[in-house]
């Protein structure tokens, strides 16, 4: 059963314009999954996939943030992009590439018009994809600031939404 905030995040991100952004940067990419999360200290939750590997997730589905990248990038607030996990010297031992099979990677972080951190656009793929170039990076880093766009404007009209949520302590 789905809390209040995975219900909010998987409302946010029912937005056709935010499924179109997830087409295309599946398509720019090569890439077989790709989401908008809803990124906190303690939850990674899906407001809006496109799964054409099974992955297995819909929106409102959590994994544990402990075991994302995007975390990390919750707290650097850069965008991270991996052609090939076994490859790149950063990642081939990490444990989330592994524990998910993915080989490709990239996520950018969603900065809300208010300066605040919202979640990341991120894609993954079982198979290497070459997406580290200038070209792609700009594309998606493009995506991820029309993702932006749409949540501010949500979340504009509806504030309390994500301020209510993101200070209550969770249970658990």
């Amino acid at each position: 059963m789905k809390d209040e905030l995975a219900v909010q995040a998987a409302a946010q991100g029912d937005d056709d314009a935010i499924r179109a952004i997830l087409v295309r940067l599946c398509q720019a990419t090569h890439m077989g999954f790709a989401a908008v999360a809803r990124v906190t200290e303690d939850r990674w939750i899906a407001c809006q996939v496109l799964d054409q590997i099974a992955f297995g997730l819909e929106p409102g589905a959590e994994l544990e943030v402990q075991m994302t990248i995007c975390n990390d990038i919750r707290q650097t607030e850069n965008y991270v992009v991996i052609d090939h996990v076994d490859a790149d010297i950063a990642w081939q031992r990490h444990p989330v590439p592994r524990f998910y099979g993915f080989k490709s990677y990239a996520s950018f972080p969603l900065i809300l018009s208010d300066g605040s951190f919202y979640g990341t656009l991120c894609a993954i793929d079982p198979e290497p994809r070459l997406i580290s170039n200038a070209a792609t990076v700009a594309t998606i880093e493009g995506f991820a600031k029309d993702v932006t766009t749409i949540l501010s404007a949500k979340l504009c009209a509806a504030p309390e939404s994500i301020s209510a949520s993101a200070s209550r302590p969770q249970a658990g």
